[in-house]
């Protein structure tokens, strides 16, 4: 039988074809940045651009294996990660719930929306002074931070993801007599899951901005105070180590939770 007329060779060729395509879109994932990387270390060598601004990254690579041995670049990561991860707990718990009760019952929603929508344009950086002087200068008033940013986007995409349940799955389960446990458990919160991701993924990288922010203001660690630190000292490679150390763990936790998602979210 010709090849072209049998179905597991046509079959083998496609998956071929699938494979090649997955192994391109991987290299030019990969290249892409280490592209920009060569022709920043070009630029800056040759001084097309000015290297006081823009050192080159093998410069920068140097500066943060100085700061990694000296045990100071590990100090300000893990403050920032515990600062992060404490905030983006407090802000994604409540969250969570909160809009599953906004989704479910009407009153509620009618009750929490309109502070929800006041709150929700107002930056929570702006409110940092009055955060500082409620919970003070430490860690709290950071984790504070960082929660108020994750909340509004949490709440809000699960409270739509809930409302866009197909309404017989509410019927069905009112049928069989499920009760609020139900209710809650069993069709909200994993019908909302898809749209509750979404906000979660979007709290994770405001999360990262907000810690920033927060740490340049009345801070002694973290790495928020050594990109504000170091740029007003003028120690531009120092500072370009926390940028890139935000964007690498930007990158990173985008990866898990989109990892998370794919593994929960299997039937879709």
């Amino acid at each position: 039988m010709p090849s072209e007329h049998n179905p597991v060779a046509v079959e083998r060729a496609e998956w071929k074809k699938r494979q090649l395509k997955e192994r391109m879109k991987q290299l030019l994932t990969v290249s892409s940045p280490i592209f920009m990387l060569l022709l920043w270390e070009l630029l800056s060598r040759t001084a097309v651009i000015d290297p006081r601004f823009f050192p080159p990254p093998t410069a920068i690579l140097e500066t943060f294996w100085n700061l990694a041995v000296s045990g100071e670049l590990l100090t300000h990561i893990g403050v920032s990660l515990y600062r992060i991860f404490g905030g983006f707990l407090l802000g994604v718990i409540p969250g969570v719930v909160i809009g599953l009760l906004m989704g479910l019952y009407s009153p509620v929603r009618h009750f929490v929306q309109p502070i929800v929508m006041a709150l929700m344009p107002i930056p929570t950086l702006a409110l940092l002074p009055i955060i500082i002087i409620l919970f003070g200068i430490g860690d709290l008033s950071k984790v504070v931070t960082i929660a108020g940013s994750v909340f509004f986007p949490v709440v809000i995409n699960t409270a739509a993801g809930v409302m866009n349940i197909d309404p017989i799955h509410m019927d069905l389960a009112k049928n069989y007599g499920a009760d609020s446990k139900d209710y809650f458990l069993k069709i909200a919160f994993p019908g909302a899951l898809p749209v509750m991701l979404e906000g979660i993924q979007m709290g994770q990288a405001i999360a990262l901005l907000t810690i920033v922010a927060a740490e340049m203001m009345g801070s002694v660690s973290g790495i928020g105070f050594l990109i504000w630190t170091s740029y007003k000292a003028f120690l531009l490679q120092e500072m370009y180590v926390g940028l890139i150390l935000i964007s690498f763990f930007g990158y990173l936790f985008s990866l898990l939770l989109r990892g998370l998602q794919r593994k929960i979210l299997r039937w879709r």
